[in-house]
């Protein structure tokens, strides 16, 4: 289906096929050196998870992505062209992430790529937009080593190295025993590992450390040797699934009254949702919220819920931020994909509403700021204190 919001696929990625077929496809070394179409819309590609595991997040990108779209192709577009996405669902697979790369890669049209959810799957696709000199704007993905994989590799996401840590000085300040359980990802590993490191370093207790399956369904086992070891905060590094349950599974084995910390992966309304009433005291870490009083969030928020009828999380608000920094950055360009990475690289008060103006690092990351603490209470995310 193509619309002014886009084109969308359905998980076999069918409808975006038919049109890059017919608009002829071209190696990637052929589509970096062709000149923008001089008129028609601007292609950003998408590589999603819109089926599998991560398809809430895929579904939270599009209200994000929808609301920025509606803003800038209501105001005339880019230089008088509108913004179109190509959606392609990928499931967030580095299967599935590589073979989106190069549909993307050898379309001309295609500016630049939004996406992949988990850094595995953006990083094995790397080198495919690298060699195609397309900027690939992985605005979730956390993993330090990412914008390590050339000069086109961009993001807004905060990483890892600062994250853990912060994770690790809220576990320490709800309890002093921690258990720690993460899930058996290159996410999760990578997570712990720093999480680990600064835990070490600070003195903090953990009694109990454990890899789990991200699709798990039985935590129990795992969680009755943390409760056995006396912990009294449970570390959750995983996402909104596997942290509901692990939640409701804790209350099961007797660990009411444990504490209970997340990473920002878990703030997403379907983890209330999922995990019910053992969800409530969780706390954890985001880079924002929507009590945010800045004017420019104020409104963001405003429109957001009136439109969704909800207040969106971290990653409905990053993808309407990371859309328009692309959308920014070919206003700022000659229209080609070297000049959307030059305008990235040259910026220096690029418009966003998660940082205010600010300017890429030359690692092409951001300087974040302290993040917002999170308390689920009364059914819902609220300011921890308030």
């Amino acid at each position: 289906m193509i619309s002014r919001r886009g084109l969308f696929t359905a998980a076999a990625g069918v409808g975006a096929t038919a049109v890059l077929a017919s608009c002829g496809r071209l190696s990637g070394e052929q589509a970096a050196a062709a000149p923008a179409p001089a008129a028609g819309p601007i292609f950003f590609g998408v590589s999603a998870p819109l089926s599998g595991a991560s398809a809430e997040y895929g579904k939270i990108w599009r209200t994000g992505f929808d609301l920025a779209l509606d803003e800038i192709n209501g105001a005339g577009g880019v230089k008088g062209r509108e913004i179109e996405l190509l959606w392609e669902d990928t499931q967030s697979d580095q299967k599935q992430s590589v073979p989106v790369a190069q549909k993307f890669a050898g379309d001309s049209r295609v500016l630049a790529e939004l996406g992949d959810f988990a850094s595995p799957a953006s990083m094995a696709a790397s080198p495919v937009y690298e060699k195609a000199h397309l900027v690939q704007f992985g605005f979730t993905n956390s993993h330090p080593d990412f914008t390590k994989g050339g000069e086109y590799m961009w993001s807004t996401s905060t990483t890892q190295q600062d994250h853990a840590p912060e994770l690790a000085d809220l576990a320490k300040s709800l309890g002093t025993k921690q258990a720690v359980y993460y899930i058996n990802t290159d996410w999760g590993k990578t997570t712990w590992k720093l999480y680990e490191e600064h835990a070490k370093k600070s003195g903090y207790e953990i009694v109990h450390s454990e890899a789990v399956q991200a699709d798990g369904s039985d935590f129990r086992p795992s969680l009755i040797s943390g409760r056995d070891k006396g912990a009294d905060v449970l570390v959750f590094i995983a996402y909104y699934q596997a942290a509901a349950l692990l939640t409701q599974q804790a209350k099961n084995v007797g660990l009411g009254q444990a504490k209970i910390a997340l990473p920002s992966s878990a703030y997403s309304p379907q983890y209330i949702a999922l995990g019910g009433e053992a969800t409530e005291g969780s706390q954890l870490i985001v880079r924002f919220h929507p009590g945010d009083t800045r004017p420019q969030v104020r409104e963001f928020v405003d429109k957001y819920q009136k439109r969704y009828g909800k207040q969106p999380d971290d990653f409905g608000a990053g993808a309407y931020d990371a859309l328009k920094i692309l959308a920014w950055a070919v206003e700022h360009s000659d229209g080609t994909r070297e000049g959307v990475r030059k305008a990235l690289l040259e910026g220096k008060d690029i418009p966003s509403l998660l940082y205010g103006p600010f300017a890429f690092r030359e690692d092409r990351r951001v300087t974040t700021p302290k993040s917002t603490r999170l308390v689920v209470k009364g059914g819902a995310f609220t300011l921890a204190g308030a």
